[in-house]
């Protein structure tokens, strides 16, 4: 069942960018589970004797993962990591002979939208979703630097879906697109052995794209970048890389938005800063939280 009124902007009025009087943009950097939507594709375990598939969400992924052949109910259990086996193949891209094995017609990262669809909007919505309507409805340049190991391009199907069905007015306006997991994308972020974490992929990403957004719409100290994440593990990396930029264009505005388990904490990140990440409560209703951490 939808929500009965979609998203169309019908009485929502365009907003300039914060700074657009003094020729600044705001850019927005987002990974995409569980931050803009929360999908149904499923990560596999696998039994380590008798192979038996074991597969979890995402949600549960990220609350048992580190528990994963070491102890509890997943002790027994293994991650494997052959892209179209593995632990992961239903987040890659798959060819068409492999497709129509699944019975699918389209790549699974579109199937899962178009299926999520069809539920009620508080159930696939993520904390970042009203951010990212926002930085779509008024065109903000924007990113998504993913986990994910699919093309670009499909990205861009799965995310015009929401397009087609009404819940956002018009595709993105898009920057860059990173599925840091997807070979070429690795690769041309400079990971040519492959040995990168997926956070030191998207620290690439984010200095990539805010390189990214200088070359297309010039230099300006008065551009802003945020990005949103709910992975922890990322958020620390996420949080090293700004501090970096920062430190390198410090009269430009860097913000980390954590929103781990459904919070929505917005953090700025200041020169000569430390920022430290920390458990906050549920995001529940309009509230939004802006803190700092200042070393003195």
């Amino acid at each position: 069942m939808k929500k009965t009124q979609l998203e169309l902007g019908i009485q929502r009025e365009k907003e300039l960018d914060r700074n657009f009087s003094q020729g600044g943009r705001s850019f927005y950097f987002f990974d995409f589970d569980d931050n803009i939507a929360c999908l149904t594709t499923p990560l596999i375990l696998f039994h380590k004797e008798t192979n038996v598939e074991l597969p979890l969400s995402s949600h549960e992924w990220a609350n048992v993962h580190h528990l994963i052949g070491k102890s509890g109910i997943y002790k027994d259990y293994e991650i494997r990591y052959c892209d179209k086996t593995g632990t992961f193949k239903f987040f890659r891209d798959h060819e068409a002979h492999e497709l129509e094995k699944l019975g699918h017609k389209e790549q699974v990262f579109v199937k899962d939208i178009a299926e999520i669809l069809g539920f009620q909007d508080v159930e696939w919505k993520g904390p970042s979703w009203e951010c990212f309507y926002h930085a779509c409805f008024n065109q903000r340049p924007i990113s998504i630097i993913t986990a994910r190991g699919h093309k670009p391009e499909t990205i861009r199907q799965g995310i015009r879906k929401f397009v087609e069905a009404g819940w956002l007015p018009h595709e993105p306006n898009y920057l860059t697109i990173f599925p840091v997991s997807h070979i070429p994308t690795r690769k041309d972020l400079g990971d040519i052995d492959l040995s990168l974490s997926t956070a030191e992929l998207k620290q690439r990403a984010i200095r990539r794209s805010v390189e990214k957004a200088f070359e297309l719409y010039g230099f300006s100290i008065h551009h802003r970048f945020g990005m949103s994440d709910d992975d922890p593990k990322n958020l620390d990396l996420i949080v090293s890389e700004m501090k970096r930029l920062k430190e390198i264009y410090p009269e430009i505005c860097f913000f980390v938005i954590e929103t781990h388990k459904g919070a929505f904490v917005k953090h700025e990140i200041r020169s000569q800063s430390h920022l430290v990440l920390k458990n906050t409560a549920h995001h529940e209703g309009s509230h939004r939280q802006l803190t700092f951490f200042n070393e003195s």
